[in-house]
C-alpha cells in the first residue's frame, strides 16, 4: 500500500514541479529598474529627472512594489505596496497617481498591475522583461479627459 501511496504521490506532484519550483526570486522582474527618460512622451522640461522601479519578494506570497521618482525640479517621491499576486486589492503609500493597486503575475516575466485613485481606475500596467533580463517595457493603458483609451510604452533598463 505504500508504495502505491508513493507511485501516486510521485505523479500528482511531477507535473507540479515547474509551478512549485516558480518563485518570486526566479522571476526576471526582480531587481530595480531605471526608465529612460529620454524616451518618455512629453516635452523634455516636463520629464522627471529619474524614475526607479523595484520588484521584490516580500516573504509570506507576497510582492512589493516601490517606485522612487525625482521631478524636474528635483523633489523627490516614494511610492509602496505589497500584494499577493492573485489580484486582491491593496494600499499604496505615497504616490500622487494611485491609492490602491491589485497584481497578477501570468508568467514570470510579466507582471499586471491595475491602478485605482479615489475609487476609481486610475490605469493598468503591464511590465515584460526582455529575453536578455536587462530591459524592460511598461505598456501603461488609461483614459484620456475625452474618454478615450490612451496607450503609452515606457522603457526601463535594469539598475540591479
Amino acid at each position: 500500500m505504500k508504495g502505491c501511496f508513493a507511485i501516486l504521490l510521485a505523479a500528482v506532484l511531477i507535473p507540479c514541479t515547474p509551478v512549485l519550483a516558480r518563485s518570486f526570486k526566479a522571476s526576471p522582474l526582480v531587481g530595480s529598474w531605471a526608465v529612460d527618460v529620454s524616451r518618455l512622451p512629453m516635452p523634455p522640461e516636463a520629464r522627471p529627472k529619474s524614475v526607479t522601479i523595484t520588484f521584490g519578494d516580500a516573504s509570506g506570497g507576497k510582492w512589493t512594489t516601490q517606485v522612487d521618482i525625482v521631478d524636474g525640479g528635483g523633489a523627490k517621491s516614494h511610492a509602496v505596496s505589497t500584494a499577493a499576486l492573485d489580484g486582491t486589492a491593496v494600499p499604496i503609500t505615497g504616490s500622487t497617481e494611485a491609492d490602491i493597486a491589485a497584481v497578477r503575475m501570468p508568467t514570470p516575466d510579466v507582471l499586471v498591475m491595475a491602478l485605482g485613485r479615489g475609487g476609481i481606475p486610475a490605469s493598468t500596467r503591464i511590465y515584460a522583461v526582455a529575453a536578455d533580463g536587462k530591459t524592460m517595457v511598461e505598456t501603461a493603458t488609461y483614459f484620456g479627459t475625452n474618454g478615450r483609451p490612451i496607450m503609452r510604452t515606457n522603457y526601463f533598463t535594469r539598475v540591479r
